[in-house]
């Protein structure tokens, strides 16, 4: 059951497509509620065996007790424990043990959700005075997450072709090199289905444009790839460059699209071009006009892109520049001591992002105005839709790949995450792995982490740690930072190990894409924790560095420098797989209890459960792209004492018809098919 409870005017952000009629706010469970001029905290008592799963792109671990989180998206590529926000804002939690119960709260604005932080047996969750609260009630938690997910409905479906693996470095330049980074992987025969372009494609980083030196036949070259079977996929950022003659810049001054100051001008600030306006996503008109300028991409031939730069990102405003620069030059031939020299690089730090620009901007949400402040989580969202809404209409039959890296619960319907810019760091590995299921639970299945990490230089061994993980997220893209190490795989000395990993996730994409799409049709989560699935086992729900993906296996990726194993746990009898490449696999049944288990660097382990069943691609030496993987001549991999069945589903991987029923298949297999074995055809 979802229970609705109103608080003051509150704004609409789309959230949600499933009407729910208020209750009285007195009869709210579970909370008690303290209201206050500008704002409504409530308060819950946990004891000490109380969970708390959630709030999508957050920091610290699966179990979210002990910190404090704030919603309100933030351009911080430190993500350090001590950060309170990252570029996301996913208002929902559940709240598991002697209640269980789900908690969305919808308010674009800040929301600081205290889990145990200022009093470690107290929740307390802060919102402003005009709000939307759900409560709801069910089952277990995977029904909660269930009610949630049609609450706020279908999640977006990337097109098949995206879950092959893909490459991306800030640095790419040029046509030829992207050239170098696909002949590099075909000529070590490494699987490769897409390679992205970062600002550098761009004229002046002019959004909507190509730079005509660096790339003077775009859909030439566009072509070119995909006779490599190589997607292009441009980024788009959010600041539109205020430039003479510059047709995106004119035409919005001219129709009145961009974001506005206080007193009705054209808001500037600065991002990569230089001086910008953002496109005022809020507004369907401005909405819809920024996503038909995908059009001139597209009809070039691409399909995939990334949205970047949009919580909005901002380097400084024009006014708080003008005002920080006066303020340093009457300090000019001054003696500066520790204090005023901290605060000289104070003003400096003080000028990105910053909450007074936030204040100083205003949207016109279709003829009511409203202060960007109070509605900042849902600006990376509707640019988002604005390219969603608009693919609808340029290529109608086709999906296209789109993700971007501020969001707000809603956006999933249109596109899906990564989750920003991370740092080549083992305790980012551990952090991708653990925000997997809370963005899941938001409705966002299409995601990742760049592997590898986007920002410092990446070891050998971490790289391939994480392709161990990222091989099962839905996004895998390999993605740095200009001036750190180039971290394409076959730059490194082990390029057969990688090779064998990398052609392992297309042995295991039949199984992959086939959970996904069920948890996009079904509501369901891809990556799950150990205690949705085994919710009666005590010890799952202590467990943070295991998932379980999809219906039939679990994972427990190693996230340690140097770690020649690692500790697991089974809360079941489980068939464990090693796997050093597609063709050289052993596999031997373990018993449920805490078990130590080797896992050599070059090795993939995943456990596969009781009387479950999975398909995997029959791949060969030819094995290029996705284009070469075929989805209806499968093995299974089982673990069969008696019976097992599977809801294989297969599309085309291309289209929008995706909920035809002839895309199912029920596959049952009998423990004396495989004789013996673990896979049979």
């Amino acid at each position: 059951m979802i229970y609705r409870y109103v608080y003051g005017d509150p704004i609409n952000t789309d959230a949600v497509v499933q009407q729910i009629n208020p209750e009285d706010n007195a009869s709210m469970p579970y909370f008690k509620q303290t209201i206050k001029e500008d704002e409504v905290v409530f308060r819950y008592e946990m004891n000490e065996e109380t969970i708390v799963y959630g709030l999508g792109e957050q920091m610290r671990g699966i179990n979210k007790r002990g910190f404090s989180y704030v919603s309100y998206a933030a351009d911080d590529p430190v993500h350090t424990e001590n950060r309170h926000s990252l570029y996301g804002a996913h208002n929902f939690m559940i709240v598991s043990g002697e209640d269980s119960f789900g908690l969305f709260v919808d308010n674009p604005g800040k929301v600081t959700f205290d889990i145990g932080d200022t009093n470690i047996n107290l929740i307390e969750v802060t919102t402003g005075k005009d709000s939307d609260i759900y409560i709801i009630k069910g089952d277990n938690l995977k029904d909660i997450v269930r009610q949630f997910r049609v609450l706020i409905g279908q999640s977006y479906a990337a097109p098949r072709w995206a879950f092959g693996y893909q490459q991306s470095r800030w640095g790419y330049k040029c046509e030829d090199d992207i050239r170098e980074v696909v002949d590099g992987y075909h000529k070590n025969q490494i699987p490769l289905d897409a390679v992205y372009l970062d600002i550098d494609y761009m004229k002046d980083y002019k959004d909507f444009t190509v730079d005509s030196e660096r790339f003077p036949d775009f859909e030439g070259f566009i072509n070119e790839m995909k006779e490599e079977h190589v997607h292009l996929v441009p980024i788009i950022d959010a600041g539109v460059k205020i430039e003479k003659d510059y047709p995106v810049y004119e035409e919005g001054v001219e129709k009145g699209y961009f974001c506005k100051d206080e007193d009705g001008n054209d808001f500037v600030a600065a991002v990569w071009p230089g001086k910008v306006h953002f496109p005022d996503v809020l507004n369907s008109k401005s909405r819809a006009w920024f996503g038909e300028k995908y059009r001139c991409l597209i009809e070039q031939g691409i399909d995939g892109f990334w949205n970047d730069m949009n919580e909005p990102a901002i380097f400084y405003s024009e006014k708080r520049l003008n005002e920080a620069m006066e303020e340093i030059a009457q300090m000019k031939d001054t003696e500066l001591d520790i204090n005023s020299f901290f605060h000289v690089k104070d003003i400096i730090g003080d000028l990105s992002n910053s909450l007074s620009d936030y204040k100083a901007i205003y949207h016109d949400m279709d003829g009511k105005k409203v202060c960007h402040n109070d509605v900042h989580n849902l600006f990376g969202f509707n640019m988002t839709r604005a390219a969603g809404e608009a693919f609808d209409k340029i290529a109608p039959d086709n999906r296209i790949l789109l993700f971007s890296r501020s969001s707000y619960i809603g956006m999933h319907r249109y596109g899906g995450i990564w989750t920003g810019d991370n740092s080549s760091w083992w305790s980012h590995l551990l952090l991708s792995i653990q925000q997997m299921p809370s963005l899941n639970m938001c409705g966002i299945i299409y995601t990742g982490s760049d592997i590898g990490g986007f920002g410092c230089d990446v070891t050998e061994d971490l790289l391939m740690r994480w392709i161990e993980f990222g091989m099962f997220t839905p996004l895998m893209r390999n993605h740095s930072a200009i001036g750190t190490r180039e971290q394409e795989v076959y730059k490194f000395s082990r390029i057969e190990d990688f090779k064998n990993l990398i052609r392992i996730r297309y042995r295991l994409v039949p199984y992959l894409y086939s959970e996904f799409m069920k948890c996009v049709l079904d509501n369901d989560m891809y990556f799950k924790p150990l205690a949705f699935d085994f919710p009666e086992d005590e010890f799952s729900k202590t467990v943070e560095d295991q998932l379980m993906v999809g219906d039939s296996i679990m994972i427990a990726p190693v996230y340690t420098q140097n770690a020649k194993g690692r500790y697991v746990y089974l809360p079941e009898d489980m068939l464990m797989v090693k796997m050093k490449s597609p063709e050289e696999y052993t596999c031997e049944p373990v018993t449920k209890g805490h078990h130590y288990i080797s896992v050599d660097l070059n090795e993939l382990v995943i456990f596969v459960r009781k009387d479950h069943i999975l398909p995997l691609a029959c791949i060969d030496d030819n094995l290029e792209s996705m284009d070469d993987v075929d989805f209806d001549n499968v093995e299974w991999l089982g673990y069969v004492e008696n019976e097992a069945s599977y809801a294989y589903y297969k599309d085309d991987g291309q289209t929008k018809e995706y909920t035809e029923k002839e895309n199912w298949d029920i596959v049952r297999k009998t423990k004396d098919m495989f004789e013996g074995g673990y896979i049979v055809k």
